[in-house]
């Protein structure tokens, strides 16, 4: 697994070995050794947690800078709804799109619009029937790969459908080839409210390649665009988008878009999805029709790559929403086969103690002998998350027992009391 690309990395200098990160991490990829944190790489979904939590801000996100559109004689920015939800007193987006060809850009292309039409497919396919019940969204790359370490039994249920990013990057090259512009000389550079998504861009998901070509963090163009939005003109341009494709900017957003049915759940912040995730292994949930899960609180609009407080951008989002229409965006037809996955999401076996069921049934037997040993007291000091992470750490070699501090404790009491050096 050591091909992975992760966005979320880690800046050694300024990591003070504090366990804030290895406390949240929802895959328990995060190790504390030699007073410096550690990131497993096969385990970590780039979620973004322990950017969100880390105290010091050691841990960072890969993005590309603004510059990166010289590279392309066409620059086509792909706007998040989320976006929207970052600025004061804006009634439309318009202001936003200008500001960008302001700063540099050709073409401002409404993710929101993809939105819709990934909407109008997820009925579709929910009318068929032909998935088991209930369906989960495949719009959150985190929550994706968080299935696919963890959760390998609701693979099956995940709808087969690319993320509006990848439709949206797709549908924009598409247009500019029409007018005459090679697909090369097109840079779909995407403002990305959130490290998954980079991830998604580099190593996609349920797509063999990406027609996104960079991914540049809201957080960076920020500045500028509220600089621009000061001087630039409203073009009063055509509306993108309507209500439902806004709406993905928050949870519960993409699943109120279904408008045929009212039997969906949406949950939001990565440990609440793993707690769905959990009852849905144990199919607690029958009368669900859709499950909507985003690993950020709030939904896009919690992404550690944002500026604003996510309470308050949904409200600016509610407020932009109002006096738009319902949807400006449908499938003519079928599902088109741009919209759908080319390659199936696969199980990564990388939580389990052995290359081979023999293997992980004697590594079993040691991870439960090493567990009895253990105070189960989950206090981190050895650098673990939990006492079951420490152990399954031991019985791969990557730690001894010896780390735990509590048995070292009571091995040196016992040593004191026999040598009659303990006061008593």
């Amino acid at each position: 697994m050591s091909d992975y690309f992760h966005s979320v990395t880690l800046d050694k200098d300024e990591c003070k070995g504090c366990i804030n990160c290895i406390k949240r991490c929802p895959t328990q990829a995060i190790r504390v050794r030699d007073g410096k944190a550690h990131i497993i790489t096969e385990l970590c979904i780039d979620c973004g947690e322990c950017i969100r939590v880390c105290p010091h801000h050691a841990k960072k996100a890969i993005t590309d800078p603004l510059s990166i559109m010289d590279n392309y004689r066409y620059k086509v920015a792909l706007t998040p709804p989320s976006l929207y939800g970052q600025f004061n007193n804006i009634e439309d987006p318009d202001l936003v799109f200008a500001a960008l060809k302001d700063i540099g850009f050709d073409e401002v292309f409404d993710v929101a619009r993809a939105a819709e039409l990934a909407s109008d497919a997820t009925r579709r396919m929910l009318a068929t029937g032909a998935m088991p019940s209930p369906v989960i969204s495949s719009a959150c790359p985190a929550v994706l790969r968080l299935i696919r370490v963890r959760f390998p039994s609701l693979i099956n249920r995940v709808q087969p459908l690319v993320a509006p990013v990848e439709i949206a990057a797709r549908m924009a090259k598409d247009e500019a080839e029409k007018r005459g512009l090679k697909r090369e000389e097109v840079g779909c550079i995407f403002l990305t409210p959130c490290p998954a998504k980079v991830t998604a861009i580099r190593m996609p998901i349920g797509t063999a390649t990406s027609d996104i070509d960079a991914a540049v963090a809201v957080k960076d163009v920020y500045p500028l665009l509220v600089g621009a939005m000061k001087h630039a003109k409203d073009e009063a341009e055509r509306p993108q988008s309507g209500r439902i494709g806004i709406g993905w900017a928050e949870s519960g957003g993409e699943a109120a878009g279904l408008l045929t049915t009212d039997a969906y759940l949406a949950a939001d912040g990565i440990e609440n999805v793993i707690r769905v995730l959990e009852d849905l292994e144990d199919n607690k949930y029958a009368n669900i029709e859709f499950v909507e899960l985003d690993a950020c609180s709030g939904g896009c609009v919690g992404g550690v790559l944002q500026v604003e407080n996510p309470y308050i951008a949904k409200s600016k989002i509610k407020k932009l929403r109002r006096y738009m229409p319902v949807s400006m965006n449908h499938l003519e037809e079928d599902i088109p086969a741009h919209m759908l996955w080319d390659t199936d999401l696969e199980y990564s076996p990388v939580m389990e103690l052995g290359k081979t069921k023999q293997e992980s049934f004697e590594k079993y037997a040691e991870f439960e002998d090493i567990m009895e040993k253990l105070p189960d007291l989950d206090c981190g000091s050895c650098g673990a998350p939990t006492c079951e992470s420490f152990a399954e750490d031991v019985v791969r070699g990557n730690a001894v027992l010896g780390d735990c501090v509590v048995l070292m404790r009571k091995k040196m009491e016992a040593i004191l009391k026999a040598a009659g050096l303990d006061g008593t």
